[in-house]
């Protein structure tokens, strides 16, 4: 159980350094296109699209199980023992699955916040300005608004006694 989860781990790192790979060059992916395809069908120079990178689940799920069974091959030819167990092979294709969309997820949302960062710090300039008005405007009005109340002089305010004696309880 513990060697699945390392190597389930290890597949999740795996599958974000390959989307990251593709993502900065595709060129065993052009050299398969070219090789498998006519001139007509063969990717245009501005395509981007690879293995993993901009590719859709079924047709990653294809490349990377091909990947990790070239990979077991290899490694039960030259060690034959028995340690690509289905197990193994599972958790890596999973895993690795799991980093290619955590690295999307990541590319997108540095794309995103690269797009934002100008108009966030317009949309906070503004915010900034309008708070300051606010407080400007809060400022004046509880100026205006709060004026101490007059003091009556003693000679005007009657005593407790005397008001008794205007309602007739005295």
């Amino acid at each position: 159980m513990t060697l699945e989860i390392i190597i389930f781990i290890a597949a999740i790192l795996l599958g974000i350094v390959i989307y990251w790979r593709e993502s900065q060059g595709n060129k065993i992916y052009r050299f398969f296109n070219k090789l498998m395809n006519s001139k007509e069908l063969q990717m245009k120079p501005t395509d981007k699209k690879g293995f993993v990178f901009k590719q859709n689940f079924i047709l990653r799920l294809v490349y990377i199980s091909v990947f990790f069974l070239v990979g077991i091959l290899i490694t039960q030819f030259l060690m034959p023992i028995g340690i690509a167990a289905v197990s193994l092979f599972v958790s890596m294709i999973v895993g690795t699955l799991i980093g290619t969309y955590i690295a999307g997820a990541i590319f997108k949302s540095s794309e995103i916040i690269e797009e934002q960062t100008e108009s966030i710090e317009e949309k906070f300039e503004e915010v900034i300005e309008k708070g300051k008005d606010f407080i400007e405007d809060f400022q004046t009005k509880e100026v205006e608004e709060v004026k101490l109340p007059k003091e009556k002089s003693k000679e005007e305010t009657k005593s407790a006694r005397e008001r008794l004696k205007d309602k007739g309880l005295l």
